[in-house]
């Protein structure tokens, strides 16, 4: 049984696993066995299950680290989690019980987000009811990742994972923060959740915080900064 941590990396929303390249790359030369597995996006306690489930392929400990939507899933996911030592955010949603993603923004200024994303015309496939919600393809670079170049951010837009809308709304039931020492990076050029409430989530989960002057997806544009914070959850573990 290995006594050495895994970080599991859950991607979120308009995205999937391969954004998390570079800080696996980085977290691998130092040793660190990692895992990335597909986040399905089609509902807060469905996706939680997919991701406990897979962690029952890992041995010994685990860090859990999610990305926005991303998450709302592992702190939901974490009881469920055996052997879990923390939880890491990556300007990601640290939802209370009762919140959703989308509840938790109500008292902030709306983000770019709320103006740019766009529902599909039919209900998405595998959720509960109601559509897919994608980010409307010209908006998707200044929306996501304002802080990539135009070759990265062009193929992401037109390759973006969507989200059930269901799951946006879905409210949280299960709440690992409570239990976890958590790490979060807040930044403060997101476009997608609002770097206040971020600050918000990461304060009241008693959250060891960063900043990162970057977009929503500045763990994409600066890995050595998101790589060097989950390295100190895995370190103190």
């Amino acid at each position: 049984m290995s006594t050495q941590p895994t970080a599991v990396l859950v991607h979120g929303a308009f995205a999937d696993a391969s954004g998390f390249a570079g800080v696996i790359r980085r977290l691998q030369a130092q040793g660190v066995p990692v895992r990335a597995p597909m986040n399905p996006l089609r509902g807060l306690a469905s996706d939680a299950e997919a991701i406990a489930r897979y962690t029952t392929t890992i041995e010994g400990p685990v860090v859990l680290v999610g990305h926005s939507y991303g998450g709302a899933v592992i702190t939901h996911a974490a009881p469920a989690v055996n052997d879990v030592r923390a939880l890491v955010f990556l300007a990601a949603f640290g939802l209370d019980e009762g919140e959703s993603c989308a509840s938790v923004m109500e008292p902030f200024p709306p983000s770019m987000l709320a103006s740019t994303n766009v529902a599909s015309p039919y209900d998405a496939p595998g959720a509960v009811g109601g559509p897919d919600l994608f980010i409307k393809i010209e908006n998707f670079g200044e929306t996501f990742c304002a802080d990539l170049s135009e070759d990265i951010a062009g193929p992401m837009a037109v390759s973006q994972r969507p989200l059930a809308a269901a799951a946006f709304t879905e409210a949280a039931t299960v709440i690992g923060w409570k239990n976890l020492p958590s790490w979060y990076l807040v930044s403060e050029r997101d476009n997608a959740i609002p770097p206040d409430c971020e600050r918000f989530m990461a304060q009241r989960m008693g959250a060891v915080t960063e900043s990162v002057d970057g977009s929503h997806a500045a763990f994409i544009a600066q890995p050595d900064i998101a790589s060097s914070l989950i390295l100190k959850a895995l370190t103190s573990v």
